[in-house]
């Protein structure tokens, strides 16, 4: 099956980085530290147990993480990385991924991809968990982004 020719919206772009920084298990697990840090510090200063500087420390720290994750990663990635301002087509063959522009194509079999994940525009396909493609799901008209969730399920066995 392949997809039509398209680009990337940088809307939506950003919003899927989001989706994959929220993912991994390592940030969630710091994002959880963060938010029961903060917890605890309003509730102890609350009940002047601790001093005001504990409860800003832990108010700032939680701000930053979240400017961080959420504005801050997404726009570094997507401003560092040409391939959000190129046109491509995807190609879901019966071996292999195919993804190809104006300039050249390029094709990994499924084995290379270790896990997948949908997004509300995207589907991530994972080579490990800092290397993978994002493709529009707009890539695909009518009941082919349909086709395109069942040869991705069927061909990227999560791990």
């Amino acid at each position: 099956m392949t997809s039509q020719f398209f680009t990337y919206n940088k809307g939506k772009v950003i919003q899927a980085l989001r989706y994959h920084f929220i993912s991994r298990r390592e940030i969630k697990f710091m994002m959880i530290l963060v938010n029961v840090f903060a917890i605890v510090s309003a509730a102890l200063f609350f009940y002047h147990k601790v001093h005001p500087i504990s409860f800003l420390i832990s108010s700032v720290l939680w701000f930053i993480l979240m400017i961080a994750f959420w504005f801050v990663l997404p726009n570094i990635i997507y401003k560092k990385s040409d391939t959000f301002k190129d046109r491509f087509r995807v190609t879901l063959g019966p071996t292999a991924f195919m993804i190809e522009n104006e300039r050249g194509s390029r094709s990994w079999p499924w084995t290379e991809f270790s896990t997948s994940m949908e997004s509300p525009h995207f589907f991530h396909l994972y080579f490990d968990s800092r290397s993978f493609f994002i493709v529009p799901k707009d890539a695909f008209e009518g009941d082919d982004e349909h086709e395109a969730r069942k040869i991705l399920a069927a061909k990227i066995l999560n791990k």
